[in-house]
């Protein structure tokens, strides 16, 4: 039986960023017992990146943004984990309330805008911990940092993600601060990675190690624009690609409630549109570099339908609130071994 079925009513109960903290805290508390409730997670080896990841199934960026539970998560049988998203400067976020859960359609809209402890914080964290397996820093920019200088940012986090993470995440893709989705565009995404780049190849030199580059895009991207963000991503040898984001759509809750909350869907009303990315992905791509898909993973077979269209790992985040940690070792166990 799922523990978590008997749980959810109870966590439902309570406003949901106060239950996400308060869960935050007891994954915390009993970290040396969360892996007891659950079943074991085998190993199904997977290489991307130049990293060997024990199975293919990560945490995505937004549940432990300031690192605050690596042991916790750990102890439920993920593949790797990816924090953040984490930015130079601490900041308080968008105001509340900022997190709205839509049952009905197994959703979550989202507008938290980047609320986290800053970076020196997380990497405390980091260091505090006793994780030693794969982990993702993901980057941002500060939301009183002009847009125009949003690759200052992006810098810092990069040179100071550097030295402990395993890949770094650039976020340009959330609808939760102001024009951020505008680095995805043309000039000025050329210019972000080319120069992250650069800085990668420097840090590279300077720490002896390479440290995998990712960039993190939007569901809401036309076919041209997936494109064009793939060409960029060959040209200048970024070493992956997280597709997706959360959606600003609100087609497949139209009619709700909630609907007109502002802020990111996820959930299962965004598994099409982040499936359909990954496919055009892994049709300019053509192996070239690895996909991550995240977005609408709820079941082993949602995860299947990503590495089907393309991807090499999955991600996952809302399904965790609607299914619980066995969400991971049901996807697991579905899929064909692999070799590393």
């Amino acid at each position: 039986m799922n523990p978590y079925s008997l749980l959810r009513p109870l966590v439902f109960a309570v406003e949901p960023e106060t239950a996400h903290e308060l869960s935050l805290k007891v994954l915390m508390a009993t970290k040396s017992a969360a892996g007891l409730l659950y079943p074991k997670v085998p190993d199904n080896p997977v290489t991307a990146m130049g990293l060997t990841f024990k199975n293919p199934v990560g945490l995505a960026a937004g549940a432990d943004k300031n690192g605050d539970c690596l042991d916790g998560f750990a102890a439920l049988g993920f593949g790797f984990l990816e924090v953040g998203t984490v930015t130079p400067r601490p900041q308080a976020g968008n105001p509340k309330p900022r997190l709205f859960r839509l049952p009905e359609h197994e959703a979550i809209i989202n507008r938290m805008g980047f609320n986290n402890k800053g970076i020196d914080y997380l990497l405390a964290q980091v260091k505090r911990s006793s994780y030693a397996g794969i982990l993702g820093i993901n980057i941002g920019k500060n939301a009183n940092t002009p847009i125009e200088n949003a690759l200052d940012d992006y810098l810092i986090g990069l040179r100071k993600a550097y030295s402990v993470a395993s890949y770094v995440t650039m976020n340009i893709s959330s609808p939760n601060t102001k024009n951020l989705r505008q680095l995805q565009q043309g000039d000025e995404l050329k210019k972000l990675i080319s120069t992250m780049k650069e800085e990668q190849l420097k840090l590279q030199h300077k720490h002896g190690r390479y440290v995998p580059l990712v960039l993190k895009i939007a569901p809401d991207l036309t076919p041209e624009e997936v494109r064009n963000i793939a060409d960029l991503l060959m040209e200048f040898s970024i070493d992956g690609v997280i597709a997706t984001n959360t959606t600003i759509s609100r087609d497949k809750i139209a009619g709700h409630p909630l609907a007109n909350e502002t802020g990111g869907l996820s959930g299962a009303p965004v598994k099409e549109m982040a499936t359909e990315i990954v496919r055009l992905l892994a049709a300019e791509l053509n192996g070239k570099l690895p996909i991550i898909a995240a977005g609408g993973i709820l079941s082993a077979t949602d995860a299947q339908e990503k590495l089907a269209a393309g991807a090499s790992l999955v991600q996952v985040y809302t399904g965790l609130i609607y299914r619980g940690a066995t969400l991971i070792s049901e996807i697991v166990n579905a899929l064909p071994e692999r070799n590393a």
